[in-house]
């Protein structure tokens, strides 16, 4: 089994919460809207990062962060983007196995033709009364199980 961390929308805020949740993962996904650099200099503290640029991402920190990110872990194919209306590719066609956006603010997991679409919400500052989140995907011989953790509670759910 291997564990990954799915983070989105931390607007400059690594939350220890967060860093708590993510110990022990293998890799760590970031969904964008990252807000500084030392949010990624944090996570890559817990396990190897793989970033993509957020809408707010600017300056030139930023550049140095692709728009989407094709990653492969453990067998499975992962897309990463920020705002999944910006989804210009057919997953099933393209052999994707989940697709990870953030941007929402708001935490999503459903499967649809057989990818996993999986949004973690916002670990940052909270926004309105949605809820402060990030997900967990373990990877394994049977498939894929995620999990969105509330950083104040318990886990919000599963579905695969």
């Amino acid at each position: 089994m291997l564990s990954v961390g799915i983070i989105s929308d931390t607007h400059g805020l690594l939350r220890p919460e967060a860093e708590q949740r993510l110990a022990g993962v293998a890799h760590i996904i970031h969904g964008g809207d990252i807000g500084k650099p030392d949010v990624i200099a944090g996570l890559r503290r817990i396990a190897p990062v793989s970033a993509i640029r957020g809408n707010t991402d600017t300056g030139e920190w930023a550049e140095e962060y692709p728009d989407t990110e094709m990653v492969r872990l453990g067998g499975h194919t992962i897309y990463v983007l920020h705002d999944i209306q910006e989804l210009r590719l057919d997953p099933v066609l393209c052999g994707v196995d989940v697709v990870v956006s953030g941007h929402s603010h708001r935490p999503r997991i459903e499967t649809v033709n057989g990818v996993l679409y999986l949004n973690p919400g916002s670990a940052g500052p909270r926004r309105f009364r949605l809820p402060v989140t990030l997900a967990i995907l373990e990877l394994t011989a049977r498939g894929l199980r995620p999990v969105v953790h509330n950083l104040g509670g318990e886990g919000l759910g599963t579905r695969s």
